[in-house]
């Protein structure tokens, strides 16, 4: 997943629930889908995040040699500002992005 081209908002804005419910019937499980796939966009930015500042952790406890690396900030800095998780899953929920399915609906059917 490339978290840089998302078109998600940065800001929280206000979304009518009843509209996300027109995929699924079910508004829970709609939330439910999203709340997933937030999790595991969040999973895979911190571990992506701890990758990149991996590169500059320093293996001594010496608090005097704590150096202020500017790469190591712009880095920090340009996870900051992406989107939140819930706001990506939320727009590829509505951009038809994710795939999803429900074992009990199968069965019926």
């Amino acid at each position: 997943m490339d978290f840089k081209k998302t078109n998600a908002e940065i800001t929280t804005i206000t979304r009518d629930v009843n509209k996300l419910d027109t995929k699924t019937g079910n508004v829970y499980e709609s939330i439910a889908i999203i709340s997933k796939r937030s999790h595991q966009i969040s999973l895979e930015m911190k571990e992506e995040l701890q990758n990149k500042l991996a590169e500059f952790a320093s293996h001594t406890d010496n608090l005097e040699e704590i150096f202020e690396n500017r790469e190591q900030i712009e880095i920090s800095k340009f996870y900051e500002k992406l989107p939140k998780p819930a706001n990506i899953a939320l727009q590829e929920f509505i951009e038809d992005k994710i795939y999803y399915r429900n074992p009990l609906k199968e069965v019926k059917e």
